[in-house]
């Protein structure tokens, strides 16, 4: 992430100054997946831990960072600081507490990791399959027999291309479906695909000695607004129990997969949530959280910004908009 100057430092903070007297204090939570050792050029939106230390600093001047659940509380008690933030993981990739965590660390600063446990210890999700495919697929792939058409392949901005075209088609398939097709993508290219992308239970509970908070994230990722009452409860309410045994200590939080209100979660899942025991819930609507935010549909926002700048403006944008559409 480029580095911001002073001069751009002082507007930010003035900025960021004048959302406190807004009325109403909102909570602003950031959501990554990933943070990697060095750029990737096959995931351009994940930031490397150089770009990821950069936010960290900048959020530490300008917000008060606190964990997710008091932030939560707080926000229905109406007793949050000024400029509130929260940081949150999706998926628990194992950079989460390799990379991410030193720096997270070293700063004082919490976190949540949201975990599908699915996954744990050698599993790879349908998305990463298909990616680390890609990665290795010879220069023309013809995937006409498995419906996506045939690609040329000649650099990384193809394959990012590519990527993109697949991934959407297979995220909303029944779950089955999609785990096969993403694995008859990988058997096209015929390479083996990394098995430790995501984390262990031995990094799991690494994160939790040290201070970041655990979150349940379902089992399998599935779409949980195209999954069937059994299925969806299974998937919620087995996700916090495999968790609990994992750290020895009650999971209160929820992040629903893909996390769009009405499209890939309904009512039907935030009460289901509910009944599961957890606290609270957060979504990827966009926007900065009210104090009449529904607890079990808190918004996020994607840090995704080149620039230290764009990334401040972002967040301040975020203040001032106050929430996102209501579910």
């Amino acid at each position: 992430m480029t580095p911001i100057n002073p001069l751009q430092l002082s507007l930010l903070r003035a900025a960021a100054g004048l959302t406190s007297s807004r009325g109403a204090r909102a909570l602003l939570v950031l959501i990554y997946h990933r943070v990697l050792p060095e750029r990737d050029p096959l995931l351009p939106d994940e930031p490397d831990a150089a770009g990821f230390a950069a936010q960290l600093d900048l959020i530490g001047r300008l917000f008060t960072v606190l964990p997710l659940p008091e932030a939560v509380r707080r926000l229905r008690e109406r007793s949050l600081p000024p400029r509130a933030v929260c940081i949150t993981f999706d998926d628990g990739y194992a950079n989460n507490c390799e990379v991410a965590l030193p720096l997270l660390r070293a700063r004082g600063l919490p976190a949540t990791v949201f975990v599908a446990p699915g996954f744990l210890g050698g599993g790879r999700m349908f998305n990463d399959t298909v990616i680390e495919a890609l990665r290795r697929a010879p220069a023309v792939l013809d995937l006409t027999r498995e419906g996506f058409g045939r690609h040329a392949l000649p650099d990384h901005a193809a394959r990012v291309r590519a990527i993109g075209a697949i991934l959407p088609v297979l995220k909303y398939l029944p779950q089955d479906e999609r785990i096969a097709r993403a694995a008859a993508i990988a058997e096209r290219v015929g390479a083996a695909l990394p098995d430790t992308l995501m984390m262990t239970e031995e990094q799991v509970r690494r994160l939790h000695g040290a201070g970041i908070e655990i979150g349940a994230h379902t089992v399998h990722h599935p779409i949980l607004a195209n999954a069937d009452d059994v299925s969806a409860r299974r998937e919620i309410v087995e996700s916090k129990a495999r968790l609990e045994a994992v750290v020895g200590a009650p999971i209160v939080s929820f992040a629903y997969p893909n996390g769009g209100p009405g499209h890939d979660y309904t009512p039907r899942d935030v009460a289901l949530a509910r009944a599961a025991g957890f606290e609270l819930a957060v979504s990827t609507a966009w926007g900065a959280a009210t104090p009449d935010r529904d607890p079990f549909q808190i918004p996020r926002i994607a840090p995704w910004d080149r620039t230290a700048l764009r990334f401040g403006l972002r967040m301040v944008r975020a203040f001032v908009e106050r929430s996102a559409k209501a579910a």
